[in-house]
């Protein structure tokens, strides 16, 4: 059984779509049982709506909300009976095997680090959400976590990401791509010139070398590799780009009688390709390198998001990340 704690009070739709998508979850995956962890009464409230097996789903009391304004690391070490610290203090205590929160980025960035700690040689922890391409998914690593990177960083999570889609996708020999702004070797900023030849000396991983913006949604690469300023403008403008073509069609189709039949026709086929393009489809993401799993969903998700969250710590578990992202960190220690 995959236990995982969920910060029931965190983002723009708490607790109701919270609630909703871990009842989900566990109607879903019999081999997963959730931890909800907010003010009791309010939860109680929200599943009340719902049949559900009560065996595996659990409410833990806590009686502080950390706000997405607040200072993060001051409100995780003053608010220790908020539903972030909470939860992060039951996969601390290995009560729990991951942590999923909607709610403040920072909180949780800052809270992953000094409530549960990271793995031994992990220099920084990167935030690693799944990104929709032509081809399938591509790992953006980092995408939030470390936006003053070093290139020791940039090649530590080059190796964790290779981890992860190796494992967790199931693609061999992942494509290992650093984030530029041409092809050539020689161009970049000088976080990039320095990196470049550490990737191409890495045995550990596939690098193809540089990829531009404009190819990754063309999944030239499975890995994608840059610091968190970079990462960030890249996942914003891919939400920003996706809702907008999403909302251009769907106003185009609707324009005059012909378009509204044409739209009939091709109703099955563009829901499925407009679906693939759909952030919330892939879960949240992992910040790999900790002790335990805690994945961040973005402040406006929904149900459906919380729920494929959830079930992406399940595979996380089953798979073992952990434990291969530590033995791949002491190999390169101990070379």
């Amino acid at each position: 059984m995959v236990k995982v704690a969920v910060d029931a009070m965190g983002g723009d739709h708490a607790p109701g779509a919270i609630v909703e998508g871990a009842v989900a979850a566990v109607k879903e995956s019999e081999a997963v049982k959730v931890f909800l962890v907010g003010k009791e009464e309010e939860i109680k409230k929200e599943l009340a709506g719902y049949s559900y097996d009560s065996e595996r789903v659990e409410i833990v009391p806590a009686t502080e909300i950390i706000e997405m304004a607040e200072p993060p690391v001051m409100a995780i070490r003053k608010k220790k009976d908020s539903s972030i610290v909470k939860a992060l203090q039951l996969v601390k205590e290995e009560k729990c095997d991951a942590f999923v929160s909607a709610g403040s980025s920072g909180a949780v960035l800052v809270g992953g680090q000094l409530v549960i700690g990271r793995i031994k040689g992990v220099e920084r922890p990167p935030l690693a959400p799944l990104i929709p391409t032509e081809k399938g998914v591509s790992l953006l690593i980092d995408c939030g976590a470390n936006v003053d990177a070093r290139a020791s960083h940039l090649v530590q999570f080059a190796k964790m990401g290779s981890v992860y889609m190796e494992s967790i996708m199931g693609i061999e020999n992942p494509k290992v791509a650093i984030v530029n702004i041409g092809a050539e070797e020689e161009k970049g900023n000088a976080l990039v010139k320095e990196t470049f030849p550490l990737l191409k000396n890495t045995p550990e991983i596939n690098f193809i070398g540089s990829i531009e913006a404009r190819d990754i949604p063309k999944g030239l690469a499975d890995v994608i590799v840059c610091e968190a300023f970079v990462g960030n403008v890249i996942l914003k403008l891919y939400e920003g780009v996706g809702a907008t073509l999403i909302s251009t069609v769907k106003r185009g189709m609707l324009t005059s009688f012909r378009s509204k039949l044409g739209a009939l026709l091709v109703k099955p086929a563009l829901k499925k390709c407009l679906k693939s393009f759909d952030l919330e489809e892939y879960g949240g993401a992992p910040l790999l390198g900790l002790k335990g799993l805690v994945v961040k969903t973005h402040g406006s998700s929904k149900a459906s998001e919380i729920k494929n969250t959830i079930l992406q710590c399940q595979t996380f578990k089953e798979q073992n990340i952990n434990e291969k992202i530590k033995n791949i960190i002491a190999k390169t220690e101990e070379e």
